[in-house]
């Protein structure tokens, strides 16, 4: 067992030794002889609680535990990085990293990105497809007897059958196709350091099979009846077979990923002798618990291998802080409930101030916090006022179709943590870069303690902390399309686009709004996207923050694209699949571009619509000029 490595303060006087070891030489310089847990990422190593090797290796190192970080190996070679560390004491831990690996690599249309925001210089091609399966294939052939975990948002996300976009069809969970012993998914602290500590009593890798969000391989003997406790799916081969199935599934899934106290246990056939068990998430952490994650003695910044080199990523959170865990928005298109579920784990005010003024410390760091934020920004300290009542709830948002009765929607706490955190030597503003969920603050709760709370919270965040553009995502204009994808009406975005223009007008302030938007949602139409190109051209914007709709593992709007159904109804959904049809409704978003202005009337008139061709390019539209 180590001692944990605690950094100077000084970020000039930093060590190599000050990180966990990515070599040998950086192992034997701790006066290591071997390690317990060696950790493979399709990411770089950055020291930062924003990354996730960086925590899970810190959380092992706090347990006792003996840590080495090898990012982004080379599986092309003679496999000398897989080799380099020899055996570990306990087990060997993969992730893909920060993101999906397909969706790292390839847009929406398919087409191979050119670079990669978690490597050094954005370089592309530093990590291979389906980094999961491909890591642990190495591994399980040069180490055939040491345990092997995954986890990460791949491993994570595609726990069960789900649709691959990229390969355009139904896979079974990942752990079919991955030789490991163990996924380990969502946020994992709790479950690696319970997996290590089982592992160092004595206890088998097929021995631990009651552990918290864990998956696992079991023979198929094992599949009990459903009961209150297990839920047993549709077979992977049955779902196959008839794509409601696989619907239905996804139904059972998100409810449970989204239970208070972490569920059922989920069962799925995968073949004929094997069936995926999938345990129980562990509730929400205590704000202790994410306070003592978040504190661990990372040095924030990359390891010195990367000396000279940008990681975007890191930059773009090196002086941001995060605030909080988990999303209660549902949103149909997105993954974090899925990953961190719907209760929020909120960190004391201390624990943030720590990390501030850390930050501060920081030589690069001119005085503005880029972000005090969190994977929804403005869900800081709220939750259920009855606890019991969140323990029976099977919704998947606490705010569709409307805002829960039971939630606390006070935005008191977060105000507190901006005052306090502006109030920190060195810092001159923070701002929050993180999307504000204009429906929470805008929300009427009928309590006039927190209404009048509420409105202050939005002025302040407009008059206080936009760095002169504020992100927000509406997502669509029309309503039917809104009613899919989970988020409130229109209307809203009206409301808060004229208090966001008062407020500037009477701060004397020229800051923008910016919304994001998406195409070919499931459920939209051409039609409804140029209406939405009316609307927005009503209210002056040219888009710019806007994507195709692509589709992830693991989301209630990628399972509409790929069965056609509706999980929760069972209504057929219209969707765009092909590229062509993806294409068509893309282009209403840049109405204002010459480029597209034939090809936008010509789809009108073939919809009858003509009124807004009128309404997009007036009367008598230009031509294209050549």
């Amino acid at each position: 067992m180590s001692d944990i490595i605690r950094p100077t303060v000084n970020y000039h006087d930093l060590k190599p030794s000050d990180w966990l070891p990515t070599s040998v030489k950086e192992m034997q310089a701790l006066g290591w002889d071997y390690v317990d847990v060696v950790l493979f990422s399709g990411d770089a190593y950055v020291d930062h609680p924003s990354f996730a090797a960086a925590v899970i290796g810190r959380t092992l190192q706090a347990a006792g535990y003996r840590v080495a970080i090898v990012p982004q190996p080379n599986w092309r070679d003679d496999l000398r990085d897989f080799r380099k560390f020899g055996a570990p004491r306990l087990f060997f831990g993969i992730s893909a990293g920060a993101m999906d690996s397909m969706v790292n690599h390839y847009t929406a249309n398919r087409r191979l990105r050119s670079d990669d925001a978690y490597t050094p210089g954005g370089r592309h091609g530093m990590r291979p497809d389906y980094p999961t399966i491909v890591y642990s294939k190495i591994l399980k052939e040069l180490f055939p007897d040491v345990p092997l975990v995954a986890g990460g948002i791949e491993a994570s996300l595609r726990r069960l059958s789900h649709y691959d976009y990229w390969q355009d069809r139904l896979r079974p969970s990942i752990i079919a196709d991955a030789p490991v012993d163990l996924i380990i998914y969502g946020m994992g602290e709790k479950a690696i350091v319970e997996f290590a500590r089982r592992l160092d009593s004595g206890e088998k890798t097929h021995e631990i099979t009651d552990l918290r969000q864990t998956v696992m391989l079991r023979p198929a003997s094992e599949q009990p009846e459903a009961d209150d406790a297990n839920i047993v799916l549709s077979s992977y081969a049955d779902c196959l077979r008839d794509k409601r199935l696989q619907a239905a599934n996804f139904r059972h899934i998100e409810q449970q990923s989204n239970r208070k106290d972490g569920g059922a246990t989920l069962w799925q056939r995968t073949s004929r002798n094997q069936t995926v068990k999938v345990n129980p998430m562990y509730p929400a952490m205590s704000t202790g618990e994410i306070d003592a994650s978040f504190d661990l003695p990372y040095t924030r910044l990359p390891h010195p291998r990367y000396r000279g080199k940008v990681i975007p990523a890191y930059e773009m959170i090196r002086h941001s802080v995060n605030l909080h865990r988990g999303c209660f928005g549902g949103c149909a298109f997105c993954t974090i409930s899925a990953h961190q579920g719907k209760f929020i784990a909120s960190r004391s005010k201390e624990s943030i101030l720590h990390e501030v003024r850390q930050i501060t410390r920081m030589p690069d760091f001119k005085g503005y916090i880029s972000d005090l934020g969190g994977p929804s920004a403005n869900m800081y300290a709220m939750g259920g006022r009855d606890k019991h009542l969140c323990e029976k709830c099977l919704r998947p948002s606490c705010l569709h179709p409307s805002p829960c009765g039971n939630l606390n929607t006070d935005h008191g706490p977060l105000l507190e943590i901006y005052h306090a955190a502006d109030n920190v030597p060195g810092v001159k503003k923070s701002f929050v870069g993180s999307g504000v969920r204009y429906d929470l603050s805008m929300h009427t709760t009928g309590d006039t303690h927190i209404d009048t709370i509420n409105r202050r919270y939005n002025r302040e965040l407009i008059l206080n902390h936009v760095s002169g553009r504020l992100k927000v995502a509406p997502e669509h204009t029309s309503d039917s399309v809104l009613k899919i994808m989970r988020k409130p009406s229109f209307r809203l975005f009206h409301r808060f686009k004229e208090l966001f223009d008062q407020v500037n007008k009477t701060g004397g302030l020229k800051q923008q709004l910016i919304p994001y938007f998406i195409s070919s949602h499931p459920g939209c139409r051409p039609e409804d996207m140029a209406e939405l190109a009316v609307e927005t051209k009503n209210l002056n914007f040219h888009l710019e923050q806007v994507q195709d709709f692509t589709p992830t593992p693991m989301t209630l709007a990628t399972e509409i694209y790929y069965t056609g159904y509706h999980p929760y109804t069972g209504e057929a959904i219209p969707t765009a699949t092909d590229s062509r049809d993806k294409l068509a409704q893309r282009q209403f978003f840049f109405w204002y571009d010459p480029t597209y202005r034939s090809e936008i009337m010509r789809s009108l008139r073939h919809m009858g619509r003509p009124d807004l061709i009128e309404k997009l390019f007036g009367k008598h539209p230009p031509h294209r000029r050549r």
